[in-house]
């Protein structure tokens, strides 16, 4: 697991509290760390990677890192991944020469509930000593935790695709690997509306996530096509079970294209429900995470001509992406998914700034990181100043029928290079 920023060629087409400090008097993270004497020693210059960084002399304590992922609840069949991706990034730091610190790393259980996430933040901050949080997939738990980072003045990587965190509600404690529900949308709103059909009915979950998918999928939509009509908009509570009505709706309107801001299992339940009633006949099925590994896997046969966004293929050929997924398959029997790049590429990144500053104290990493190149599974990459999101490729995808076995295979339609699917600095409504 010492394999480092390999060789970047194409691609295949396979495929809680309320935040205030309980410390006396007040005394912020920051203080603390200060106090204790753990910042490092010494700053380093330049890009990660740089000639003869593995040579300067440092002294950074040990990092701990708090892995908040919601192993049970509607995200539990998504966090696996999660999980597993941050116990490789953690296997891969502690046995590489290019890093001087350990990492350790807790982990709690974040239930895809904004209070539970909260707490689970706090116990690992304030009773382990975490100074870096990664995780969440529920965009409304990672909202929570951005605001919960501010305050205690610690890093946190999100897992979670809403715009706005890295947006309207962005700080200058979080870095985002995740791809953000913009960027897919550059890659698969103009492409959906052009190829597969442009009289549109939005499904979403009612909450940050399916808001998000549908204000920035109607925005591209409308710029790539003036035939692309907003059909309907429906609705449903996060973990809801039932989807018939709305289904009716849509099969009983003149959409062509549904297109569904939901992911885990109200997206595995609502196409399963849309394809035993037959509106899939009728109606192309479209969603941001369509081609989610889990989805696929448990949509079996009924994925078959739906269409997503591609946040991650194992089977690209970019960074060191290779030397990673034999990892992962030797380390647990499967393919890694995209919650596994995103935890993966979060954890690394965030060390390669630790390294940078030559400090273990999130202050002076914060200060670092942004701007700085850090090796990627997608090549070399970086957290964009003006906030703080990673620029990743992002790919159009089509589900189709496997040579052998159920899942589907994800084939990939459209490529757009992460400088070209990030949205502009000056259209983020981030004031870093």
């Amino acid at each position: 697991m010492g394999y480092e920023n390999g060789s970047h060629g194409g691609e295949t087409s396979d495929g809680a509290g309320d935040g205030e400090s309980s410390r006396p008097g007040g005394a912020s993270r920051r203080s603390v760390l200060r106090l204790a004497g753990l910042a490092g020693a010494g700053g380093l210059a330049g890009c990660v990677g740089g000639a003869g960084l593995g040579s300067r002399t440092q002294s950074i304590d040990a990092v701990t890192y708090g892995v908040l992922s919601p192993m049970t609840g509607p995200y539990g069949g998504l966090a696996e991944g999660q999980r597993n991706g941050a116990k490789l990034a953690v296997q891969h730091v502690n046995e590489s020469d290019r890093f001087s610190f350990e990492l350790n790393a807790v982990y709690e259980d974040t239930e895809a509930d904004t209070a539970t996430g909260r707490q689970a933040a706090q116990k690992v901050v304030q009773q382990d000593g975490a100074g870096f949080l990664m995780g969440a997939i529920s965009s409304s738990t990672a909202l929570a935790l951005n605001s919960f980072a501010e305050s205690e003045e610690v890093i946190y990587n999100p897992g979670a695709a809403a715009m706005n965190i890295t947006g309207a509600k962005c700080n200058e404690w979080v870095f985002r690997a995740e791809t953000h529900t913009a960027q897919i949308a550059e890659a698969v709103a103009p492409w959906t509306a052009n190829n597969v059909g442009a009289k549109v009915w939005f499904h979403i979950a009612d909450y940050a996530y399916g808001q998000s998918v549908r204000r920035e999928w109607k925005s591209r939509m409308a710029a790539a096509s003036d035939r692309f009509t907003e059909v309907g908009v429906s609705r449903s509570q996060l973990g809801a079970s039932n989807f018939g009505s709305y289904v009716s709706q849509i099969s009983n309107s003149d959409a062509d294209v549904a297109v569904l801001g939901m992911t885990g299992g109200d997206l595995i339940n609502f196409t399963k429900q849309a394809a035993n009633s037959g509106l899939k006949r009728d109606v192309e099925i479209v969603s941001p995470t369509m081609t989610f590994q889990v989805v696929r896997n448990a949509l079996g046969p009924a994925a078959y001509g739906t269409y997503g966004g591609v946040r991650y293929n194992a089977q690209i050929t970019t960074g060191d992406n290779q030397e990673f997924v034999s990892a992962y398959r030797d380390a647990y029997g499967s393919t890694p998914d995209s919650f596994a790049r995103v935890a993966y590429d979060s954890i690394r990144m965030t060390a390669h700034g630790i390294e940078e500053a030559g400090s273990s104290d999130p202050e002076e990493v914060k200060d670092t990181l942004p701007g700085l190149q850090v090796p990627s599974l997608f090549g070399p990459n970086r957290f964009r100043k003006c906030d703080h999101q990673a620029t990743n490729p992002v790919w159009a995808g089509e589900n189709v029928q496997p040579d052998s076995g159920q899942a589907a295979r994800v084939a990939l339609r459209k490529k757009v290079a992460g400088p070209d699917a990030i949205p502009p600095c000056s259209e983020t409504d981030c004031d870093l």
